[in-house]
Parts: C-alpha cells; sequence; structure tokens
C-alpha cells in the first residue's frame, strides 16, 4: 500500500531528531508532497511525526 505524506507544519521549534525525520522522508518545505511505499520503519517514521504531517492512502 502506497501513502501521500504531505508536510503541512513549520519545522521551527521542532526538536533535531524530528527535523532528520522529515527530511529523510524527502519533505522539505511547508505542502511538499512525498509518495512511499507502507512498510515497518516510514509507520516508525510517521509515529514520530504525525503532528507535523498530513497522510493520505493511495489507491
Amino acid at each position: 500500500m502506497k501513502v501521500k505524506i504531505t508536510l503541512k507544519r513549520s519545522l521551527i521549534g521542532q526538536k533535531p531528531k524530528a527535523r532528520e525525520t522529515v527530511r529523510s522522508l524527502g519533505l522539505k518545505k511547508i505542502n511538499s508532497s512525498t509518495e512511499r511505499e507502507l512498510n515497518p520503519m516510514v509507520e516508525g517514521m510517521l509515529h514520530k511525526i504525525e503532528h507535523l504531517v498530513e497522510i493520505e492512502e493511495i489507491k
């Protein structure tokens, strides 16, 4: 299953680990999006930054 991940909140004031996680997913600016295959590694990353992103399932 693929998911579309969109950065919805600013990284200003976020902890360095959260910033690194967002960057490693390929997100740079607010409203930037990326599509990823959902696997345990990506799920864990999304769990850590779920307050910053919007996640949509792609059919």
